[in-house]
């Protein structure tokens, strides 16, 4: 083989260089698949996920919110504040009302 590669023009060398690379990062990464496959497997059988063993996903615990608006008609209907505005608050405001009106 030795004769083989002193054969080589450069541009080969190279070119047989940056294939060889290529081959070692997909060796290394098909190595890795299966490794992470062979822990996931083993995980799930004792009954959890890989991702709950490792930290890899936080669960973040949110306490509730806490109620910042009530609707004008019915005190019981309220909204914190977060995510979609409910009708009752949009309508208020398309009336004329300020958010400060329907604070609690």
């Amino acid at each position: 083989m030795g004769n083989d590669l002193n054969s080589l023009s450069m541009k080969e060398l190279k070119e047989l260089q940056s294939q060889v690379a290529k081959a070692i990062a997909e060796f290394e990464e098909r190595r890795k698949r299966q490794a992470l496959a062979e822990l996931e497997e083993k995980a799930k059988a004792m009954g959890f996920s890989l991702a709950e063993l490792t930290g890899a996903v936080k669960t973040r615990k949110r306490s509730p919110s806490v109620a910042k608006y009530a609707n004008p008609a019915d005190k019981s209907d309220t909204w914190s504040g977060r995510g979609r505005k409910p009708r009752w608050f949009s309508e208020a405001l398309a009336k004329g009302k300020k958010p400060q009106d329907m604070a609690i």
